[in-house]
């Protein structure tokens, strides 16, 4: 799975930094509609030690080539998109997880640890490179690991996966896909897996299914208060101590960056 023709991004980048930020993003745009909602994000992370990246698919429905105009002239721009051929949908996140592992696994020989987030999160870089100090260099992955999730069976919910899909009453254990980090050993053994996997549409789930395969177990972060799947209240305090929070829009993600960055103490 996982194949496609490269459109931009693709083969510029053959060095990676300590840290690659992959944030997975659709095409919607930012306030007037003119402005992309990754720009305000690529601010979030000026000056440091990693190196970021947006994952695209291709748009859907009316105004499809004058969107995609759009991403090249930014691709040329920032060289930060990657893009495959696959339709950009919440139904289509396992695509894009493992085009992201695919390219990782050809591109990145020299980083030590990836972090896939998503595009509504805060990330505090400096907490996480702190926190990856003293993890494992192989075979690891953490953020908020969900454990015996059940299988959901209403066919009305997002998460629904009938019997005939997913047979097992419970998940194994997985970390969310709203933002987790791995050592750069995982891609290429996660690729294989999933020759061997059967898909699901989740894609935090079918990458766990995957780690099982493995034989590898997601790793709980050191504290529980690094990754939260609700937003938390802008304190500045709390904020320099947490990795990665769902926000409620982007203007709140720039706020609290700006906030956060301020001189002086945190606290």
């Amino acid at each position: 799975m996982a194949e496609g023709r490269r459109y931009c991004g693709w083969s510029r980048f053959r060095w990676c930094f300590f840290v690659l930020l992959l944030i997975a993003t659709v095409f919607f745009y930012f306030g007037d509609q003119t402005v992309p909602c990754r720009i305000p994000i690529r601010v979030q992370v000026l000056g440091k030690e990693v190196r970021l990246f947006f994952l695209l698919g291709l748009s859907s429905g009316e105004e499809t080539e004058q969107v995609q105009e759009k991403v090249l002239q930014e691709s040329k721009e920032h060289q930060d998109l990657l893009q495959s051929d696959f339709i950009d949908s919440y139904k289509n996140l396992t695509i894009k997880t493992m085009v992201m592992m695919e390219w990782l696994s050809s591109r990145c020989p020299s980083a030590s640890y990836a972090m896939k987030i998503d595009s509504d999160m805060f990330l505090n870089v400096n907490t996480l490179v702190n926190m990856l100090l003293h993890a494992p260099t192989q075979k690891y992955q953490s953020g908020l690991v969900a454990q015996w999730a059940a299988v959901l069976r209403d066919p009305n919910s997002k998460w629904y996966l009938p019997n005939e899909v997913f047979p097992e009453p419970v998940y194994p254990p997985y970390a969310l896909g709203l933002g987790y980090v791995f050592t750069l050993d995982l891609p290429r053994k996660l690729v294989e897996a999933s020759r061997h996997v059967k898909a699901v549409y989740i894609e935090d789930v079918y990458l766990g299914l995957c780690m099982r395969h493995l034989g590898i177990r997601p790793t709980d972060p050191p504290s529980g208060n690094l990754f939260h799947v609700s937003p938390v209240a802008y304190d500045r305090c709390t904020y320099s101590r947490l990795i990665a929070t769902t926000t409620h829009s982007i203007t709140h993600q720039v706020n609290a960056w700006t906030d956060l960055h301020k001189p002086g103490p945190p606290c």
